[in-house]
């Protein structure tokens, strides 16, 4: 597997997947791009992941050095060899239910949802956040005829006060506002499941960075009232590193199977 980024913000998801690679016996390697690096470098470096036979996946990881252009970087990557489902030749296959692999993190969420009990079938799932690429791709996957989808799905902007009437319809909330803890108790119907997609830093004098991370959701309100929460940190992300894992050694066999 080759890992691509290179943003303060991609550092650590970046050793957290890397990590996860070797405890799980999967060959990675990761380049960390400088903030002046340009595209010149960018895609020849794919290019020779593309190329590499023991590179059986390669994610670029968001959000990339400001100088470089995430699509362009998208593109690049062999489709055979797309760990997240990002190249476009991908993501039409997802969008009619015929991906080699589904996106990772809107995955994530329909896996977190079904190993805890929570089927999404016949459903009412509210997605908060509709300028997030993992809720447009979320919103997508549930909508399909499958057995872990088939759901009705509301994808919602983040105009907080046109959200409380929308969300308190819902069987099952995912946030991916960007918004700290701006998802309250007062807009989650008692019952509810809720999945907190978003990780936010917050300035904190008192932690040792000088910042903290914090999700989405005010967990003690949201809490009180449903029935089950997926905090962030903590919940979607391990997930997500999960099914990095699984993609890459689904990605591997349909190579193996030729």
């Amino acid at each position: 597997m080759a890992l691509v980024g290179g943003s303060p913000a991609s550092v650590a998801s970046m050793e957290a997947k890397q990590r996860a690679c070797a405890e799980a016996g999967i060959f990675c390697r990761t380049v960390h791009l400088s903030e002046q690096a340009g595209q010149a470098e960018l895609c020849p470096l794919i290019q020779l992941f593309n190329e590499d036979r023991r590179i059986h996946g390669i994610l670029v990881q968001t959000p990339l050095p400001s100088r470089l252009d995430e699509h362009e970087a998208f593109i690049s990557i062999c489709p055979e060899k797309d760990v997240d489902c990002c190249h476009p030749l991908n993501i039409g296959k997802f969008a009619i239910g015929h991906a080699p692999v589904l996106p990772c993190a809107p995955a994530a969420i329909q896996r977190l949802l079904l190993d805890s009990g929570y089927e999404t079938s016949g459903k009412h799932v509210v997605i908060c956040g509709r300028e997030s690429l993992t809720a447009r791709l979320l919103a997508q996957a549930l909508v399909q005829k499958r057995p872990d989808a088939n759901a009705t799905v509301t994808l919602c902007d983040r105009i907080a006060n046109g959200l409380p009437p929308v969300t308190r319809e819902a069987d099952i909330i995912v946030t991916a506002l960007g918004q700290p803890e701006s998802v309250t108790g007062a807009m989650v119907r008692e019952g509810a499941v809720v999945v907190d997609a978003s990780n936010n830093i917050v300035p904190d004098p008192s932690a040792r960075r000088g910042y903290r991370v914090v999700g989405d959701v005010h967990l003690p309100s949201v809490l009180a009232k449903a029935e089950a929460v997926a905090p962030a940190p903590g919940g979607v992300g391990p997930m997500t590193i999960a099914m990095v894992l699984a993609n890459t050694l689904a990605l591997a066999r349909r190579t193996a199977a030729g």
